[in-house]
């Protein structure tokens, strides 16, 4: 797929080139691949009876939890990622329910990544199944799209499954190329093409424009990427505060982020739905402390430490708080030991007789610990007013 070229109108404060960034001579080339329904599309592939059919993977219906992925045919009935399975069985009576296994699905993943390095190194991976390529420099491959298309061939070669993919100059546009066409597509933005593009593009279809802001541009009349173009860095700053930088690009076709080849994790969490309410708060209080020592295992597994921890507390009527402590050294286990009945108190907060649904523990401001103070220190009981 190409995209015809078409005249900017002249709007203002246009860039010279948005395909090129400031330190840059050239437009980039990045790929965008995302794996096409990824954990259901496994379990169809080792399950032939699963094929074709509605396919949920997640907790069955008559238990709490959510939808952690579906088959394209389960979409057909509204259901997504993240729904309640209640929910999902409810739009779908006649859906196969099946449990997740993660240790195929990054298996699979594996055999994937193993396919991107042999086109390049510079692979910035979103997820298991999902991950940017950035090939400018790739030689003795040909054109961006050729790659793109000989990827895909391989994955499907070698896996049995399809992907999607998407092509342009920089990594907002490859992303959303790799939407048009799915499932199993394949699209291209060139450079020249850019502008003309987002100016079609209905502002919901931006991504990082969730719901919310997609309301709110509605109201103002921004309905397009037209719409969003003609609003000044000064208007959408007083609008939309600190996104304003990234809306007033994204609607030139501008976007200068480099693909990292190494991502630095923000946090780490883990949390559990529970069959039944629970209303002991020991009870409660010993949940959050076998998260918490997963996670602390899996934080020195990778070398990792964090200075922020935080409880999330699901209320059956699904009010979800979360309360967080930061300290000035790396937690280990007696400090969590220490904080998390105080973040659990102030969770619970105005509720006389709790019972939960859910609980949740992350570790936030990962570091790796080089050169710094990572011995624990006395809790600090001067809690902030919000999470």
């Amino acid at each position: 797929m190409s995209l015809s070229r078409a005249s900017s109108g002249g709007a203002p404060e246009a860039p010279r080139d948005p395909s090129r960034p400031p330190t840059e001579g050239r437009p980039r080339k990045i790929i965008h691949v995302d794996m096409d329904a990824f954990y259901a599309s496994v379990e169809q592939r080792d399950d032939p009876a699963l094929a074709g059919r509605p396919l949920i993977v997640g907790a069955p219906p008559d238990r709490r939890g959510v939808v952690a992925a579906c088959s394209y045919e389960a979409r057909a009935f509204g259901i997504h990622s993240a729904m309640p399975s209640a929910e999902a069985g409810r739009r779908c009576p006649h859906a196969l329910f099946v449990p997740p296994r993660f240790d195929v699905y990054r298996e699979v993943s594996a055999e994937i990544h193993a396919v991107f390095r042999e086109f390049t190194d510079r692979i910035e991976p979103l997820s298991l199944d999902e991950a940017y390529l950035d090939v400018t420099e790739a030689v003795g491959e040909g054109s961006a799209v050729r790659m793109a298309r000989e990827i895909r061939a391989r994955i499907r070669a070698r896996t049995r499954l399809v992907a999607s993919a998407g092509v342009s100059y920089n990594k907002f546009l490859a992303k959303i190329a790799s939407d048009l066409d799915k499932p199993d597509g394949l699209a291209w933005i060139l450079p020249e093409d850019g502008e003309a593009f987002v100016a079609r593009l209905p502002v919901g279809a931006i991504h990082g424009v969730g719901r919310v802001t997609e309301a709110r541009m509605h109201a103002l009349g921004i309905r397009t990427g037209a719409d969003l173009r003609t609003w000044s860095r000064e208007e959408l700053e007083r609008e939309f505060g600190k996104s304003h930088e990234f809306y007033y690009r994204a609607a030139r076709g501008i976007d200068h982020r480099p693909v990292r080849t190494e991502r630095i994790r923000k946090s780490m969490g883990s949390e559990r739905t529970f069959a039944e309410n629970l209303s002991s708060r020991q009870a409660m209080l010993e949940v959050l402390e076998r998260l918490a020592e997963e996670l602390l295992g899996d934080l020195a597994a990778r070398g990792l430490g964090s200075s922020t921890l935080t409880v999330k507390v699901r209320f059956p009527d699904f009010d979800t708080p979360t309360r967080s402590h930061s300290q000035p050294r790396a937690f280990d286990a007696a400090a969590v030991a220490r904080t998390l009945p105080f973040l659990l108190e102030r969770a619970l907060e105005g509720r006389s007789a709790p019972a939960v649904r859910l609980l949740g523990v992350s570790f936030g401001s990962l570091s790796s610990g080089e050169g710094e103070d990572t011995r624990p220190t006395q809790l600090e009981l001067d809690w902030p007013e919000d999470g």
